[in-house]
């Protein structure tokens, strides 16, 4: 029997389709939901819909609930729908009659907005660690090596001199915007759908606000209509932001396959991290950036995943958003996956540190013989058009002493401006807060 059911039998074959995995997928919302409950049963307790000694036992079992949820030990049985039930079932079975009472003033649709936002909260302080994490590693890596020369490239051609500081620090750099796209997904996460119900509110006198504070939250979703509405929204938000962070990765990754690529050989990887050939004894494959590569192009789908799920949907809930949890979940993992694996290869790798010396490059350096001619007093045109006419006429003699001093250049990366913004990114998600809001509700 579910939650909703009066006494009608519902066809197996029509329950199965339309469960579908969300049993599977509701094991993510469970610490979430039993949260939500916490929070919801106390506000119910404050506008007399709940006893002190029934809000006592349901908030005794609720936490222990939550703290199996944590050890391993829930499950969601076969013949239960959905996390709510199950959570619902094991309170009543219990605890009695005051298990029966939660579901007060809230409807399955705003209890699975509520633990949405809450799961969403802790995937994005998740992928802000490792995020984190990564980050450290660039600036580590752009520190130790600024003063290493590699070719810079546009349209893949031989371009200017770069540096292995410039190059880590660029990603390193890339991170810092990708956190503020999660950054603008936190606060859309941030705020609180409970007490939405259905979709058009509650006859109760539900104390939303206090909701809102017991779970942490910064603001409300304040027209119930709007808070429903918000689903599918908020996803396709988050996974933008996802998709950013899988951008810079992505490119990183195809960076790292080329670069490794015995036509250009500017770094290596040891040979236990890498893979071979059945036939040919000498290939050092770069598997784990191909499929960084590949999982990152895919997380970058799922915004345009979830807006053609939802694009032609009118306000009100409907059961298509239950698949969205299909397609973003395993995102999360995926993600964390890859910024995990990508800081520990970098752990490993080694650059060339000579590169330039080979006469193949000496063509990086046109530009600055023709910055030299300016600085002793050419003007750029006539200096330009005689360093072209040196090397179609071979004679072309390359200066490779680099001085390059302003912000952000070879020598003066400015990874101390970097970190900055990067901290200071970070520190504007106040995960603090958010811990120190849920540890006092479970505590």
């Amino acid at each position: 029997m579910k939650i909703w059911q009066k006494n009608i039998d519902v066809d197996s074959f029509v329950e199965a389709f339309t469960v579908g995995n969300d049993r599977a997928m509701d094991l993510h919302l469970a610490a979430a939901d039993v949260l939500g409950s916490l929070a919801h049963t106390q506000m119910l307790n404050s506008i007399n819909l709940m006893s002190d000694e029934d809000l006592d036992v349901v908030q005794k079992e609720l936490k222990q609930i939550y703290h199996d949820i944590l050890a391993g030990d829930f499950t969601i049985v076969d013949t239960v729908e959905d996390v709510h039930s199950q959570v619902e079932m094991l309170l009543t079975q219990r605890v009695g009659e005051a298990g029966k009472k939660i579901h007060s003033g809230r409807s399955r649709n705003d209890q699975v907005l509520v633990d949405l936002k809450l799961y969403f909260r802790f995937e994005i302080q998740h992928l802000v660690q490792r995020t984190d994490i990564l980050f450290r590693k660039f600036i580590q890596l752009s520190e130790r090596y600024k003063q290493v020369l590699i070719p810079g490239y546009t349209h893949l051609q031989i371009a200017m001199p770069s540096s292995f500081g410039l190059w880590f620090g660029a990603y390193a750099e890339s991170l810092v915007d990708d956190l503020e796209m999660l950054k603008a997904a936190w606060k859309v996460c941030n705020k609180n759908p409970l007490g939405s119900a259905a979709g058009y509110g509650s006859s109760f006198p539900l104390n939303r606000k206090m909701t809102t504070e017991l779970l942490g939250f910064d603001d409300l979703n304040y027209n119930v209509v709007y808070a429903q509405m918000g689903r599918g929204k908020t996803e396709r938000i988050l996974a933008q932001g996802m998709s950013a962070i899988a951008a810079t990765l992505a490119k990183f990754a195809m960076d790292v396959c080329l670069f490794i690529n015995q036509n250009f050989g500017f770094v290596s990887f040891p040979a236990h991290l890498t893979t071979g050939s059945s036939i040919m004894p000498h290939k050092k494959n770069p598997d784990v950036f191909e499929l960084v590569r590949s999982r990152c192009n895919k997380i970058q789908a799922l915004p345009n995943e979830i807006a053609l799920m939802t694009t032609n949907l009118p306000s009100g809930y409907h059961r298509d958003l239950q698949l969205l949890k299909e397609n973003l979940f395993p995102a999360f993992q995926s993600l964390g996956d890859c910024l995990e694996i990508t800081a520990f290869m970098l752990e490993h790798i080694s650059v060339k540190e000579h590169v330039l010396d080979d006469p193949k490059y000496d063509y990086l350096f046109s530009v600055e013989v023709v910055n030299n001619a300016v600085l002793a007093g050419v003007p750029f045109r006539e200096a330009y058009r005689q360093i072209g006419l040196d090397i179609e006429n071979g004679t072309f003699q390359p200066s490779k002493n680099v001085y390059h001093t302003h912000e952000g250049s070879i020598g003066n990366l400015c990874n101390d401006e970097i970190l900055r913004m990067f901290n200071e990114v970070k520190t504007g998600f106040g995960f603090e807060r958010v811990e120190k809001a849920l540890d006092e509700l479970v505590k």
